[in-house]
């Protein structure tokens, strides 16, 4: 199911799983322009602590595409931008 529209000059962050349950919030706007780069350094301010307990292990889609953020990912220096959908993947799992 979509997202609702984030308002005028923001992306929404969208939350599954333990990112979500971390938040509290299935979703979230962000103010826009925001560098790929600094997404996660953005989150740890209003969230202290999600970095280490939650997105070290989670991939991060930008409109539906995978983005490398590693420290040396190709994608860092993406800007997400007014409309975007940015979602924290849980690690998934086989057995």
């Amino acid at each position: 199911m979509p997202s609702k529209k984030p308002p005028p000059g923001h992306f929404n962050l969208l939350y599954f799983a333990a990112s979500s349950s971390y938040t509290k919030k299935s979703v979230e706007a962000f103010k826009a322009p925001v560098s790929a780069a600094d997404l996660f350094d953005l989150l740890e301010e209003r969230y202290p602590g999600i970095k280490d307990k939650v997105l070290s292990s989670c991939a991060v889609t930008v409109n539906y595409q995978y983005v490398d953020l590693d420290d040396d990912g190709d994608d860092r220096a993406i800007t997400i931008k007014e409309g975007d959908e940015v979602a924290i993947i849980p690690p998934v799992s086989s057995g």
